[in-house]
């Protein structure tokens, strides 16, 4: 299996360019942002926030970098340690080096990510392929994991027929001029479509190939042995899987954990509802601390 990575050194210069305006553009406060060597690569993340704590550490989708998490780091700074991850394998600041073949790679990514960050014990939010990511790295790595928070996680169901043409129609969408693209993303229930900064940065990465395992269903067995404690929010109208399905699901395979279907969201839940993301996130890290 190959790894992740840009055509040419031209795309990758190109990339680098808007990902580091990007961040000057987006991210509020002061952060530190350092570069992390794991046996998959070297992954960037930044850090914000008190220095004391159990941190919040966040985890994008697929195709996407810290930086979708932008609107989210100023309040939850204001609380708790914050780490925003460039997830190894995807378009973002990181070089992958070595192939992430299946979940169990991922999961040992993360785990050794965490592990040279010198966190025993973390809050994982993982928004779709980064809550993939967080669950197979709780079952791999159990007791890393103060809590686990799930925004319309993949890997909770079975896709549903029409995912992966919302996800092509959205990724068209992206490269429109900015008046089409806006009427476009109510058509398609894709509010990430809105927020310009983040489709300037997915345009500039046409360049980057990324190759990393899908994200499959897991199985009931692997869900039952998610032990950390599960905040799981689901986007009604969700491209992603069926949201009445899942609730049962997750209710029938982790009856400890909270469930909660956000009305009128979609995939895009952190887009869609930020209130309802954000009250979550510190919704489970304050329960813990408490």
């Amino acid at each position: 299996m190959r790894i992740s990575e840009f055509r040419n050194s031209k795309a990758e210069a190109r990339y680098r360019t808007a990902y580091e305006r990007a961040l000057a553009r987006l991210w509020r406060g002061e952060r530190t942002s350092v570069d992390i060597t794991t046996g998959f690569g070297t992954t960037r993340v930044h850090r914000a926030g008190t220095a004391h704590g159990e941190p919040i550490v966040l985890l994008p989708g697929s195709g996407g970098n810290s930086l979708m998490w932008h609107a989210y780091i100023e309040p939850l700074a204001a609380r708790h340690p914050v780490i925003a991850v460039d997830t190894l394998g995807e378009p973002g600041a990181g070089v992958q080096t070595s192939p992430v073949r299946d979940a169990h790679d991922a999961a040992d990514w993360l785990e050794e990510l965490l592990a040279a960050l010198d966190v025993p014990a973390a809050h994982l939010v993982g928004c779709s392929y980064g809550g993939w990511i967080a669950l197979h790295h709780q079952i791999r790595h159990p007791g890393r994991t103060a809590t686990l928070t799930l925004v319309d996680s993949a890997g909770l169901a079975d896709l549903r027929p029409g995912f992966y043409r919302w996800l092509v129609l959205g990724g068209m969408a992206a490269m429109a001029p900015r008046r089409l693209r806006h009427r476009l993303a109510h058509r398609l229930g894709n509010s990430a479509l809105l927020d310009d900064e983040l489709m300037t940065l997915l345009r500039a990465s046409t360049g980057f190939r990324r190759r990393l395992p899908l994200a499959t269903t897991l199985t009931d067995d692997e869900l039952r042995a998610v032990s950390a404690p599960v905040l799981a929010l689901l986007g009604e109208r969700s491209a992603l899987h069926d949201a009445p399905s899942t609730a049962e699901r997750l209710h029938r395979l982790l009856p400890a954990a909270e469930i909660h279907t956000v009305p009128g969201a979609g995939h895009s839940l952190t887009t869609d509802d930020p209130a309802a993301v954000l009250a979550a996130v510190l919704s489970a890290a304050s329960r813990r601390a408490s």
